[in-house]
């Protein structure tokens, strides 16, 4: 599977089934749709379902490099775009001065100090550069309003204009996976711009298909234990509950220790395995066999 060459969803599902990632009929034709389209794919859901997953699952199965722009309360476009590397602008200006014995020429100097040997990408300009590509733009709704106008000019042209440089311009427009915990509403101008999917945790059959890919090794008995005591844990109002990733590391944790059940015993020496709050392991070591008897 290369970067053109995925002809329908089913052949995308197939190869991001490769790569171990299993994605249902819905997502893997939003992200075929956003893949043919060049449109970014906005995918929206609780923690834990997989949407960071798919974008690096994505670069995996079509053979580009992923690159990642992780959003946090006041990002701003320097951050995202690109920056100067004063400090080797500076070591080279004092060269110039040396070597310039009080001649320096300051207009040519100047110009000296704006190239791309002291430029540093990151990581929106060198999806533009490096496309293509899958630009992941992970946790959008952590970025204020002002960062998600910038990110909006930037996504409709795929392409920027840097003052000391000069435009630079995408040949091929990145695949862009943004996502969101939905912490906070991300503007309708944003969304517009997008395909959007919803992601919801995997159902209980398709959780033990993910966990038999990820780990060959586990039984379909362990395998249907653990993901049918994830699902009751995720109904349980936890402070955290647990995503496919912390699934797959409570199977995991089992097999490390040669268990080839979820017993009572198994599961309370491995709940840290799969529970990251004190509260919630607590309550839960309360009502183990209920849990494990749903």
């Amino acid at each position: 599977m290369t970067w053109i060459s995925v002809p329908a969803p089913r052949d995308l599902a197939e190869a991001l089934g490769d790569v171990g990632y299993l994605a249902d009929d819905g997502l893997a034709t939003a992200a075929f749709l956003a893949l043919r389209m060049h449109r970014p794919l906005f995918c929206e859901g609780e923690p834990g379902t997989g949407k960071t997953s798919l974008a690096t699952s994505l670069a995996r199965a079509l053979g580009v490099p992923l690159i990642r722009l992780q959003c946090h309360e006041g990002i701003d476009a320097t951050q995202a775009l690109y920056d100067w590397d004063f400090p080797r602008q500076l070591l080279h200006l004092r060269a110039l001065e040396a070597a310039s014995k009080g001649d320096l020429d300051a207009d040519a100097a100047e110009q000296s100090l704006y190239t791309e040997r002291f430029l540093l990408a990151r990581p929106l300009l060198r999806a533009l550069r490096e496309a293509p590509c899958v630009l992941l733009v992970d946790e959008i709704d952590r970025a204020d309003d002002e960062f998600e106008a910038f990110l909006l000019e930037v996504l409709s042209e795929n392409a920027v204009t840097l003052p000391e440089i000069g435009e630079v311009r995408a040949q091929v427009p990145p695949l862009v996976v943004l996502t969101s915990n939905r912490t906070r509403e991300v503007h309708d101008a944003l969304k517009r711009r997008c395909l959007y999917h919803w992601l919801e945790h995997p159902d209980l059959a398709r959780e033990v298909r993910i966990l038999k890919r990820r780990l060959p090794g586990v039984s379909d008995r362990l395998a249907a234990q653990v993901a049918n005591a994830v699902r009751l844990l995720r109904a349980a109002e936890l402070l955290k509950p647990p995503g496919v990733a912390e699934t797959i590391d409570w199977a995991e944790a089992l097999l490390a220790l040669g268990r080839t059940e979820l017993d009572a015993e198994a599961a309370a020496v491995t709940l840290g395995a799969v529970l990251k709050y004190r509260e919630d392991a607590d309550r839960v070591r309360v009502d183990l066999d209920s849990l494990l008897a749903g």
